[in-house]
């Protein structure tokens, strides 16, 4: 979109012990760029060797002072209790741009993920600074506490809706997206909706895991109230209804995969197929 012009600025990454905001650092860190890396845990957050990591919670804006010190350029993990307060004191310190991991979601406020999402936007929006969206749709990332489990312990996949069709992204391009509005002009105002590359159901994913990893995993259909219980053992009910809402739109309407990744970074986005070799750890031990 456009070159990043060297000024000696320092780019704050919050919630950079995240899946997303640590992708952020690395590849802003791999660019040359001075990083200071957010956390509430510094102290087990790893980051490259050249990173300030800091301590700060975005839930209690009043511990941000030191991090917004001399930042120019902020990537914003979504907190929308605090969203408010936490940008007024980024603009305060001196913060111009600042670039939100968002959602796909945000298309639909009645949902709990889509006011989460849009009332974090909307408090940048009002800001008077420099923005950029980020609106990833489902993360590949969420079958690891969907399916990891029952893969590991039993080799099998149990989930409703097998028809359903998704685009799942690796974490690595939404943060290469992210990146790219930090570090270079042109994407003042662009609310970038992401997807993967590919749409896969259900089945077609499970058989993808097995084949990259050479495990026998089988896909098993369950209803929606089974799948329910077992999700909510993970994860709390408002993301569990978004996230069966999601398989059930998708069997008659699912997302088109859209060219926003390359566009913006110039590179096609990432198969689910690396998505499994990066994360084979993960699912099957």
């Amino acid at each position: 979109m456009g070159e990043w012009r060297s000024g000696g600025m320092t780019y704050l990454v919050t919630g950079a012990s995240g899946h997303v905001g640590r992708e952020v650092t690395r590849q802003l860190a791999a660019a040359g760029h001075e990083v200071r890396a957010m956390t509430r845990t510094p102290g087990r957050t790893p980051a490259p060797n050249d990173v300030e990591v800091v301590a700060g919670d975005l839930t209690r804006p009043d511990s941000l002072d030191e991090a917004l010190r001399g930042i120019e350029r902020m990537y914003l993990f979504p907190v929308p209790e605090t969203a408010s307060e936490v940008v007024a004191r980024a603009v305060r310190a001196g913060v111009r741009r600042i670039v939100v991991l968002s959602s796909s979601s945000v298309h639909d406020e009645t949902t709990h993920s889509g006011a989460h999402h849009r009332a974090v936007e909307r408090a940048v929006e009002d800001s008077g600074v420099e923005w950029t969206f980020v609106r990833p749709d489902e993360f590949a990332n969420n079958l690891l506490w969907k399916w990891g489990h029952s893969i590991r312990t039993e080799g099998v996949v149990r989930a409703p809706y097998p028809e359903a069709r998704r685009a799942l992204i690796h974490e690595r391009d939404v943060a290469a997206v992210a990146a790219a509005a930090l570090m270079t002009d042109g994407h003042a105002g662009a609310r970038y909706e992401l997807t993967g590359p590919e749409l896969l159901d259900q089945p077609e994913q499970v058989a993808r895991i097995a084949g990259v990893t050479g495990t026998g995993i089988r896909f098993e259909e369950v209803t929606p109230r089974a799948a329910r219980e077992e999700m909510i053992r993970f994860m709390p009910e408002p993301v569990v209804d978004m996230v069966l809402a999601y398989l059930v739109e998708s069997v008659t309407n699912p997302p088109a995969p859209l060219p926003t990744v390359e566009k913006v970074t110039g590179r096609p986005a990432t198969s689910f197929d690396q998505w499994v070799r990066d994360h084979r750890a993960q699912l099957v031990g």
